[in-house]
């Protein structure tokens, strides 16, 4: 399958991405709803999700993602290899959320990774970015108790900022006394992580928990 191209930032904000989208008939997406739920948000292209779907079966993955060609083409390589505990969502996650996770069975959803989001550099563009409070009191409601959140970035300010904006809220706790992980606990690393780690330059992640 040829590469597909698109553009590298896309504005959240704009009037494009505000309508929200119905969620899928969720029995017709995974074989077992009941089955414990990864999801990542902003997959990009979704190769962490491919192989993490073939490693732990007994879990579902989601994956979501606000550029849709990627995500046409992550669910076409997903067919391809007949996975059925893996799904692609073309959304932007600080519109959809809500309904969507009210749209699962309760108590499915125990991971959450925000995996090297794009940093909005310019301080106006800040309100763009991935982590905002309402994501994170979304999430701290979803969540089970001892569920996990694996925040990576490898820009210094755009980390501090998504783990403090958890650590500020009272759901979550740190699962590590140093102020990043040195090492990723999951089993496969992303793209963006292997080719941050392979220059030589630091990850800063975060591993947090959801207080019971």
């Amino acid at each position: 399958m040829a590469r597909v191209r698109v553009r590298q930032h896309v504005n959240p904000l704009s009037d494009k991405y505000q309508i929200p989208r119905t969620p899928p008939e969720w029995d017709k997406v995974y074989t077992d709803l009941q089955h414990p739920l990864h999801l990542d948000i902003g997959c990009g292209r979704g190769r962490f999700l491919l192989q993490m779907a073939q490693v732990q079966p007994d879990w579902n993955f989601l994956g979501l993602e606000i550029r849709e060609p990627l995500v046409t083409e992550a669910n076409q390589l997903r067919d391809e290899l007949e996975l059925k505990n893996l799904h692609y969502l073309f959304s932007n996650v600080n519109v959809d959320l809500p309904q969507l996770l009210q749209s699962l069975p309760s108590g499915v959803l125990q991971y959450v990774t925000i995996q090297f989001p794009d940093p909005w550099f310019k301080k106006r563009h800040a309100k763009r970015r991935t982590v905002q409070p309402e994501l994170v009191n979304i999430l701290a409601q979803a969540l089970l108790g001892s569920g996990k959140i694996l925040l990576q970035s490898d820009v210094e300010a755009v980390a501090i900022e998504m783990r403090d904006r958890f650590l500020n809220c009272a759901a979550f706790q740190r699962l590590h006394p140093e102020p990043w992980l040195t090492e990723n606990p999951l089993p496969i690393a992303t793209e963006r992580e292997k080719a941050t780690q392979a220059k030589g330059d630091p990850v800063y992640r975060s591993f947090l928990e959801k207080v019971k």
